[in-house]
């Protein structure tokens, strides 16, 4: 080993701090069933939310499909337009709400945001990124048409995930 391997190895060990133990400091799996038998508490906020989400839903079903795959049918590519497009819900988004729920718990100290507003302004970070990322590997169109009046919709939905999915398995995994 060279003299700056040596010097990665200390500092790697200085950070990082060793392994005392192989078990888990307790059994999770009461405090999960206990959390599930624990009865939702909903707020009017969240009721009426939910129940615009619905009404929204059912009033403009057409509105929730915005986006399109243009070239499905008409032009052969060499793989497959469709999973190409998928790519990004299944690859990018849960990184992205990963990274902002880091962010999130970086940044309680300083800035008191609401766990379910926080994940509120996502959207507004995904859409524009997925227009950005589409654009270039002309996975697919985005009429904005459709997508802009989406934004409110995906908003409340992203801010009900936030508020009790997202909270419950911080709460869980012991970093809310």
């Amino acid at each position: 080993m060279t003299e700056d391997d040596n010097a990665l190895k200390a500092l790697l060990r200085s950070a990082c701090r060793p392994v005392t133990d192989d078990a888990p400091p307790h059994d999770l799996w009461p405090a999960v069933v206990e959390r599930l038998e624990a009865p939702v508490v909903w707020s009017w906020f969240d009721v009426i939310l939910v129940a615009a989400l619905s009404g929204a839903l059912l009033l403009f079903p057409e509105s929730a499909f915005y986006f399109e795959v243009p070239s499905q049918f008409v032009v052969g590519l060499p793989g497959r337009p469709l999973e190409r497009a998928i790519v990004f819900p299944m690859a990018v988004v849960p990184n992205v709400w990963g990274l902002w729920n880091m962010w999130h718990l970086a940044l309680r100290s300083r800035v008191r945001l609401p766990l379910g507003l926080h994940g509120a302004l996502l959207p507004l970070v995904l859409m524009p990124l997925g227009f950005v990322l589409a654009r270039p590997f002309d996975i697919f169109g985005i009429q904005w048409q459709f997508a802009l009046p989406m934004a409110p919709i995906g908003m409340a939905a992203y801010y009900l995930a936030w508020k009790y999915l997202v909270a419950f398995l911080n709460a869980e995994v012991g970093i809310a």
